[in-house]
């Protein structure tokens, strides 16, 4: 398994931003690079996985510190797909904002993604017990 460390911070420069999303294909991210880094600079919280000073995977969320935190991003290079990357930085997340009372996350309809978070304690919202929840969305 491949060697790396977290870090809570937003100190990312914009080449590694860019590089980082464009591996996993978020080109909605990297086509508009102004957009991407002042997101990431104004997230409430910013974890990142770096190997041998190389970006490999970050995680970001926005939270009021109460009662909501909402995952945004959990990425990770593909060359660090399953090497325990993005449990890691889903932990700091979580740790982070283990005292609210509720998390978000929105993610792609695949397979893998339900079986990583529902690996980690996540509940597809229609699977919810014992009331079903609904998930509304708005983009733009």
């Amino acid at each position: 398994m491949p060697e790396f460390s977290l870090s809570a911070s937003r100190d990312v420069s914009r080449s590694e931003l860019l590089a980082l999303y464009d591996s996993v294909g978020w080109t909605a991210y990297t086509n508009e690079p102004d957009v991407l880094e002042r997101a990431v600079r104004k997230s409430s919280f910013v974890v990142t996985a770096r190997a041998d000073g190389a970006l490999v995977g970050l995680a970001r969320a926005m939270s009021d510190d109460e009662t909501i935190c909402y995952v945004q991003d959990i990425l990770v290079h593909p060359s660090f797909h399953r090497s325990g990357v993005g449990r890691q930085l889903l932990a700091g997340v979580m740790d982070r904002f283990a005292h609210v009372r509720q998390t978000v996350l929105l993610t792609d309809d695949e397979p893998g993604q339900r079986a990583f978070y529902e690996s980690q304690g996540f509940i597809e919202g229609g699977d919810s017990k014992p009331h079903t929840l609904r998930v509304f969305t708005l983009f733009r």
